[in-house]
């Protein structure tokens, strides 16, 4: 079998912000911009990495979705624990200067982890928590 992750969601809250994070403070590229129903998505992934996307989404666009269900993901995301994504970058120091700069919120500091990695955290605009890996 040969299966490869193709995109991973998270929610956004507003679309330009989570633009500005994504792509000028990571430097993803932009792959779609879809707008519907007074909604929008985004689709953003890192550059020379056309097949591995992240498709930000407004919370709870599933019709599905009851208003109180909605209420509960807009608390969890306020809070911070409703979702998050795993990256890593060869120059870990280097990439927490830049995205610290950028008025993320820091969630832990560039750390050697006891299992075994040195990464640190931030939360998006969306609250979303965002790890970033050493690559050794």
């Amino acid at each position: 079998m040969d299966i490869t992750i193709h995109a991973s969601f998270l929610p956004h809250n507003d679309p330009d912000e989570s633009l500005a994070f994504y792509r000028d403070t990571l430097g993803f590229e932009v792959r779609k911009d879809v707008g519907y129903g007074g909604m929008r998505w985004l689709t953003v992934g890192p550059a020379g990495q056309p097949s591995t996307s992240i498709v930000l989404h407004p919370p709870a666009a599933d019709p599905g979705v009851t208003d109180d269900e909605r209420r509960t993901i807009a608390e969890m995301m306020a809070k911070g624990t409703y979702a998050g994504i795993l990256l890593a970058a060869a120059d870990l120091d280097g990439t927490f200067e830049r995205v610290e700069a950028s008025g993320a919120e820091v969630v832990q500091e560039p750390t050697e982890q006891p299992y075994g990695v040195r990464d640190c955290a931030f939360r998006d605009h969306a609250g979303n928590l965002i790890r970033i890996q050493e690559l050794r």
